[in-house]
């Protein structure tokens, strides 16, 4: 199976440009989220290097931030690069489960082995990373229990129509459109 960058970037532009005027943007070494502005009509999601997992990964932090923390770059969040303490490690681990868990599920609807990242290689914690994708793994069996974001529902169904059932894009991004639909009212 062949994973390139401009089938995610199709998919996730195809479900979000025009409902959510976001778009997927391949960028340098650093990962960001960037709000519209007066030089740029839609929010940026801005990925590292042109690495998929990085794309699944800044999808999910998207999928995460509500309406208000998409006005902010980088959704208003703190982040401490590699070198972190245990205390500052603990911290961003507990930032991190949620995101890490949509992205599993991203990476699987993909057809992919996903990765837990610690994102600490040099600090001065000792990192656990089992305990760590011990965590990631039980709060992506919650969300498939209790439900995804409405939007990480409809990037992963569109993820598991191209990836796994072989659907063109078009068609994949039709079946997670319908995912962002507003559900039929009891009334009609």
């Amino acid at each position: 199976m062949t994973h390139r960058l401009e089938d995610v970037i199709a998919l996730f532009d195809g479900l979000f440009h025009e409902t959510f005027a976001t778009r997927l943007v391949r960028g340098d070494d650093e990962p960001l989220y960037l709000p519209a502005d007066a030089n740029t009509p839609f929010h940026r999601v801005i990925f590292a290097r042109g690495f998929y997992a990085s794309a699944l990964h800044e999808i999910s932090h998207w999928c995460i931030a509500g309406e208000r923390r998409r006005c902010y770059e980088d959704y208003g969040y703190w982040y401490l690069p590699d070198g972190r303490d245990a205390e500052q490690q603990r911290a961003f681990e507990a930032a991190e489960v949620a995101p890490q868990a949509l992205e599993l599920l991203f990476t699987r609807a993909s057809g992919r082995h996903f990765n837990v990242s610690v994102d600490n290689l040099g600090g001065e914690a000792k990192v656990d990373r089992d305990a760590f994708l011990t965590r990631v793994e039980a709060r992506a069996s919650r969300f498939e229990r209790e439900g995804l974001p409405r939007r990480a529902a409809a990037f992963r169904r569109a993820l598991q129509r191209f990836y796994r059932e072989g659907e063109g894009r078009e068609a994949a991004i039709a079946a997670g459109r319908r995912l962002l639909e507003p559900a039929p009212s009891a009334l009609a």
